[in-house]
């Protein structure tokens, strides 16, 4: 939780370039919460920064050891805090942070452990994930799900079974650390491993998958999730919206779409678009608010169309493609089909629930 609230103030101060607010309320949060990982972290003999004894973001494995999502959240909130107090050095001076504490953020950040297993070429969920045994789903029946109401946690601790986006979670949140350190075939080879095992026993999973099915060409899959994620309450999938809205799935519908169809993401002080449409769709158009511009982004079948309506020109990247919007006029560019490959499978009983 605490590197997602620093994620968040991140992503505020970068969208807005607000730095009052990233001088007044930022810089000590993201000191306190650096310090916070420093200290549940160590390094091991090779100088490799750990973090053991985690639960990320599946609820079905707990006191974990190297959760990615963990780790890589926790070495952005680092990386984060030693940035801005050289941004702000009177404020980091008030707080206590010298430069000794401040390299010491940085080389924790830099030597993060993210657990891979060679043999099958992925990266695991958290050390040691993708040894454990399989869950048995062919002999788990549908009125079995979710599976907390009906299987001890200590089963479920131990197998490879997962209630919600974890590892794919970590891959669009995280996404530039992926890019950096993989291609598009690691990214597929990794959601294709984990699409079998994460049976949704939460609404906050599918806008995630949605999210990576998309970047990775799977867009009908995408699109049964977002739909998931949309009538979550409109449909009462889950048979429990008496109790409450689920208001995370209805903001993840924002993220399925946005992030997922029309492929944004930060990138520094601008943004980049992958978008793609899945069949169902004719059009998805959006806007954005970006450091003082206002930015329309429409997305047909075959290209995609930015219009700045407000603000100083802006370059952005499409599809890996530098180009300018300004003031005068809309830019297109053709969006390219994906790669074809495999759909993956989902647990039994477990396909998206829209039908």
């Amino acid at each position: 939780m605490a590197a997602d609230i620093a994620h968040a103030v991140v992503r505020y101060t970068a969208a807005t370039g607000d730095t009052d607010f990233e001088r007044d309320t930022a810089v000590e949060l993201l000191v306190e919460t650096a310090r916070l990982w420093r200290s549940l972290g160590h390094h091991d003999h090779h100088g490799v920064f750990h973090i053991d004894g985690v639960t990320g973001p599946d609820e079905y494995s707990a006191i974990a050891y190297d959760n990615t999502y963990t780790n890589l959240m926790a070495r952005s909130n680092l990386l984060a805090a030693a940035e801005v107090c050289e941004r702000h050095p009177d404020e980091a001076a008030r707080l206590g942070v010298d430069d000794e504490e401040s390299a010491a953020w940085r080389d924790a950040a830099e030597s993060v452990h993210i657990p891979y297993n060679d043999e099958i070429g992925v990266h695991e969920q958290h050390s040691g994930f993708t040894r454990h045994q399989r869950w048995d789903f062919a002999r788990t029946t549908a009125d079995q799900y979710p599976l907390m109401l009906h299987f001890p946690y200590f089963d479920l601790y131990r197998k490879q079974v997962i209630k919600q986006s974890d590892l794919v979670l970590a891959m669009y949140t995280c996404g530039s650390w992926f890019d950096a350190h993989c291609d598009e075939d690691q990214i597929a080879r990794n959601f294709a491993y984990y699409e079998p095992l994460t049976v949704r026993d939460s609404s906050l999973s599918a806008c995630c998958q949605a999210v990576v099915a998309a970047q990775t060409g799977h867009l009908r899959l995408a699109y049964d999730y977002a739909a998931e994620a949309a009538l979550m309450d409109l449909a009462d999938l889950e048979h429990n919206t008496r109790d409450g809205l689920h208001i995370a799935s209805l903001a993840g519908t924002w993220m399925a779409l946005v992030a997922g169809f029309g492929g944004t993401r930060r990138d520094g002080d601008s943004l980049r678009f992958s978008p793609r449409l899945p069949e169902k769709f004719s059009r998805l158009a959006f806007r954005l608010q970006f450091r003082g511009r206002c930015l329309r982004v429409e997305i047909g079948a075959d290209k995609a169309t930015y219009t700045l309506l407000s603000g100083s020109p802006l370059t952005i990247h499409h599809h890996g493609s530098a180009l300018t919007v300004n003031g005068d006029g809309p830019v297109s560019r053709a969006v390219p089909a994906p790669e074809r490959r495999p759909t993956p499978e989902q647990p039994p009983h477990r396909r998206p629930n829209v039908h």
